[in-house]
């Protein structure tokens, strides 16, 4: 009997709250302008005080049953990628399985910063199709805004918070997973990085404990010199070329580096899924908001090859090549 995994919902969730670029010009040397030539960010989203990461993980999964009408009573794993877990443990997955009150379910978290979400499809692909479980829920969420510095010119503008989630289930007869890739550059991780720890970590003496610290050339350059060889080794597992992709979903991190990424690898520029306009960087959220949006949009049609590549902190990857089975 065979064994495929599909993805069968989708949902999300922002919070109410909205930053936008304006606000900033009160609190640092910027202006709406200066951030949206740079950046492609008009807006953000940001939590409430007491509203946590395992808040808006439920939420997102809330959303998601809304809409597709699904049974939850039977999931038996929940993976949830994130870099802002309420506590250190217990998990962030822990606290959705309780909420849901699903008694059967595993829960992890995976932390791969800006390519969890889509390390948690992988994940979810080789859980259902290896035979150990048969459904699945992934979650990318952050509330970046809570180690944000936002005294810090170069990365206040970026970030937002939000939540997305797919509901990934067995079938005997149709797969959503076509190809993946993954792997990471750890000698590059000084890069971009969050840390409480007093003493360094990398080469250099750590930055600002507590909030995100990042080099945004050293990013943007590593994602505009190694994204597009990532997109071509994931076609070429499934003897696919960029002429067959019908949409294309990197981690919306700035607007310029994707417009450079498509350029470079001759993918048209029309083809790009974002979330970053009006929920700036959510690291592992902007990949399902991207989808989440496109699908209100009536852009996504089911049969559509759609291509998704996470990046960031680690700096790590991960890709995977989908058939959108919704």
């Amino acid at each position: 009997m065979n064994s495929f995994a599909k993805i069968t919902a989708q949902g999300s969730y922002v919070p109410e709250q909205i930053m936008d670029n304006h606000d900033f010009e009160n609190i640092v040397d910027t202006s709406d302008e200066w951030i949206q030539q740079r950046t492609g960010i008009v807006e953000r989203r940001i939590t409430k005080e007491d509203e946590y990461t395992s808040d808006i993980s439920y939420k997102a999964v809330l959303d998601l049953q809304e809409k597709y009408q699904v049974d939850l009573s039977d999931v038996d794993m929940i993976v949830n990628a994130t870099l802002t877990a309420d506590y250190k443990t217990p998990s962030v997955a822990s606290y959705v399985q309780a909420k849901l009150e699903l008694e059967n379910a595993g829960a992890i978290d995976i932390n791969a910063a800006c390519a969890g979400f889509t390390y948690g499809l992988n994940i979810a692909n080789g859980l259902i199709t290896s035979g150990q479980n048969k459904k699945v829920l992934v979650i990318g969420a952050e509330t970046l805004s809570k180690i944000t510095d936002y005294k810090d010119r170069g990365t206040c503008i970026l970030f937002g918070d939000g939540a997305g989630a797919f509901l990934v289930e067995y079938s005997e007869d149709e797969t959503s997973f076509v190809a993946s890739d993954a792997g990471s550059d750890g000698k590059k991780g000084h890069n971009l990085y969050c840390s409480e720890l007093s003493e360094a970590m990398f080469d250099e003496a750590l930055e600002n404990p507590g909030f995100i610290v990042q080099n945004g050339r050293g990013v943007y350059k590593w994602a505009v010199g190694n994204v597009p060889r990532i997109i071509e080794q994931t076609l070429n597992k499934a003897n696919y070329t960029k002429e067959d992709l019908d949409w294309f979903v990197p981690h919306s991190a700035n607007a310029r580096m994707i417009e450079s990424i498509c350029d470079k690898s001759g993918i048209a520029r029309d083809k790009a899924l974002k979330s970053l306009e009006y929920y700036g960087n959510t690291s592992s959220a902007t990949i399902p908001l991207a989808i989440d949006l496109a699908v209100k949009e009536n852009k996504i049609k089911k049969g559509d090859l759609v291509l998704l590549v996470g990046f960031g902190g680690g700096l790590a990857y991960a890709s995977t090549l989908i058939k959108w089975t919704l």
